[in-house]
């Protein structure tokens, strides 16, 4: 049965596609690695949306679709990273290489080991946000962004919120009013305009 929700995650998914393309023609004009991060993030993107339709959300619990997911904002913070802030990509690069591991690991070990747990509940919460803020800020500080390019910056903001209230969920904990039902019934709108705020702000760059 097609659903408002499926409606939301096809419409993600097709701004998704637009932005895989855009990035990947870009990448072929000028060869700029920062391109390649954002087109994997937004290709995770895309996955994620067609596996949400076919399978539900209810995979959104599995430790392959959190460590997976974890793709988006590392790809798109690591291009903010690459493009505009390049005295510090390298030392962020490091960040996001040890928080992805440090996410795969834990989620896949949670529930056999206390440890990896507590450890689960201090990386997805603090990689998911610093990931977030520097989605949500880097537009907002880059030097000789196009106008227009905060709208990556409202998009930060929504994948900040929703991952973390997603990570928080994954550990049966709640974010101020983010409860379970809250955050499931939110998810899908919350994609559609996150991605719509994104192909906004990054197509500004002509």
């Amino acid at each position: 049965m097609f659903t408002l929700e499926n409606l939301f995650l096809l419409l993600t998914g097709l701004l998704a596609a637009f932005l895989c393309w855009y990035f990947w023609k870009r990448y072929n004009l000028h060869k700029a690695l920062h391109n390649i991060y954002y087109l994997m993030g937004f290709a995770v993107l895309l996955v994620s949306g067609l596996l949400l339709i076919f399978l539900g959300l209810e995979i959104l619990s599995s430790p392959w679709v959190l460590t997976v997911a974890s793709l988006i904002p590392l790809g798109i913070s690591m291009g903010l990273a690459e493009e505009y802030f390049p005295k510090w990509k390298k030392y962020f690069k490091w960040f996001a290489a040890v928080g992805f591991l440090a996410i795969a690991i834990t989620s896949f070990t949670a529930e056999s080991n206390a440890v990896m747990a507590t450890l689960k509940k201090i990386a997805v919460p603090l990689f998911h946000g610093v990931a977030g803020l520097v989605i949500f800020l880097g537009p907002f500080f880059a030097k000789k962004a196009p106008k227009g390019f905060f709208w990556v910056g409202i998009g930060g903001l929504l994948i900040g919120l929703g991952g973390i209230a997603l990570a928080f969920i994954s550990m049966d904990k709640q974010l101020l009013f983010f409860s379970p039902e809250f955050v499931m019934t939110i998810l899908t709108p919350l994609l559609f305009l996150m991605t719509g705020a994104f192909a906004l702000g990054f197509t500004k760059k002509g």
